[in-house]
């Protein structure tokens, strides 16, 4: 699995120009599911993710995770995070899984996030979605469970 994670202020996603899921102080994550991931690997990822020491202290340091400062997240799935652009012009994403094992994953690692405690909106699985977002500090990783990056 594959996430490109941005602490934000506000994010929020639509579909057909309707704001299906939205979030105040947080964390926004790119969701992107491959074809040899696993339930383990949504689980050890949404781990790692609530866990991030990237929220700020009160001496100003990176120092608190999503879950100390009682952040929400959005999740928004994004298969295209495993477009392969090495070759040629056009993305291959051979390395996507299928819809309907990336939609079982994509429903697993929120699952997981939501036994945290943790408040969690969503994008629509499969739907082009126009996303917003007041990315905050800015701060932006990117997690592979892989270990690609």
């Amino acid at each position: 699995m594959r996430a490109v994670v941005q602490r934000v202020s506000q994010a929020s996603v639509q579909v057909d120009g309707q704001i299906c899921g939205a979030i105040g102080p947080g964390l926004l994550v790119l969701l992107g599911v491959g074809k040899n991931d696993s339930e383990q690997d949504a689980v050890l990822l949404a781990d790692k993710i609530v866990n991030l020491r990237i929220f700020d202290d009160e001496q100003g340091l990176m120092n608190r995770s999503l879950l100390e400062v009682q952040g929400e997240m959005l999740v928004v799935s994004q298969f295209t995070l495993f477009g392969d652009c090495r070759k040629g012009r056009r993305p291959s994403y051979s390395t996507a899984a299928p819809p309907t094992e990336a939609a079982s994953l994509y429903e697993r690692f929120i699952r997981e996030i939501r036994t945290k405690q943790i408040t969690v909106a969503t994008g629509k699985f499969q739907s082009m979605m126009d996303v917003t977002l007041i990315n905050n500090g800015p701060v932006t990783l990117l997690l592979d469970t892989e270990k690609q990056f």
